[in-house]
């Protein structure tokens, strides 16, 4: 269970962090939240889906990294085999908290960085320190923090996003049925991809809102990412020894 508290300087001096990759680091995802100015990056390496929250009935879009609970298939030892890894994931184990702060008599809330305590990567013995020997953040640190900004602005940014594919009907439920080399097979369910016909009934005034916003890029790097299912397969059958 996550412990989240404020991190600080005076607290938290003789903090590291564990940057290798591993099952025991909580890498053993199948998948992990991404958002529209992240697909690019993500594209190159990752099927982009959508995912629907069953509690909220909140759409997310996710990055795909294997086919079943805590399979990810771009963990080899401890590394993660490919050159980019998505914010949500890379970020830990920090987040973004929010406190109350009182300006000018004027009660604000501002962003600040919050650690899992309980984290199996925080430690005091080995990894990237977070503060400077006599005080300020480490380069780690910080880039830590620039990460959690970006994901904070692209969750914003998201809510967006999936607004405008909910209420142009542009998601519709997929299903993969996966047969592997030893004839085994399993079918994943429970996500969403593009409705490209949709996508072309849409009228040019449509299309130039979501050109303009940088939605429409999003929804082709979306569709065009539907070709690493077959990456996917190649390294489930490798794992397999087939």
């Amino acid at each position: 269970m996550a412990n989240n508290v404020l991190l600080n300087s005076i607290e938290h001096q003789e903090l590291k962090v564990i940057t290798e990759r591993s099952k025991q680091y909580g890498d053993n995802l199948w998948y992990s939240l991404t958002f529209p100015t992240e697909f690019r990056s993500v594209q190159a390496y990752y099927p982009i889906f959508f995912n629907k929250d069953a509690s909220t009935g909140q759409f997310i879009s996710v990055a795909l990294f294997g086919f079943q609970d805590q399979e990810n298939l771009f963990l080899t030892g401890n590394k993660w085999d490919a050159e980019y890894i998505p914010l949500s994931v890379a970020r830990q184990p920090f987040l973004i908290g929010v406190q109350k702060i009182n300006e000018d008599g004027e009660d604000k809330e501002q962003r600040v960085l919050h650690i899992d305590i309980d984290h199996p990567r925080v430690n005091k013995e080995q990894g990237e320190a977070l503060f400077l020997e006599f005080g300020g953040n480490t380069p780690y640190l910080d880039s830590c923090a620039d990460m959690l900004e970006t994901m904070h602005h692209g969750i914003l940014d998201s809510q967006i996003f999936i607004g405008l594919l909910i209420e142009h009907e542009l998601l519709e439920p997929f299903s993969l049925d996966v047969e592997l080399n030893d004839n085994s097979k399993h079918q994943m369910v429970g996500f969403y991809i593009i409705n490209e016909e949709k996508l072309t009934e849409l009228n040019s005034e449509i299309l130039t809102t979501l050109h303009v916003s940088g939605y429409l890029q999003a929804i082709y790097m979306a569709i065009a990412s539907q070709s690493n299912i077959r990456g996917l397969l190649n390294r489930k059958n490798k794992l397999l020894g087939l």
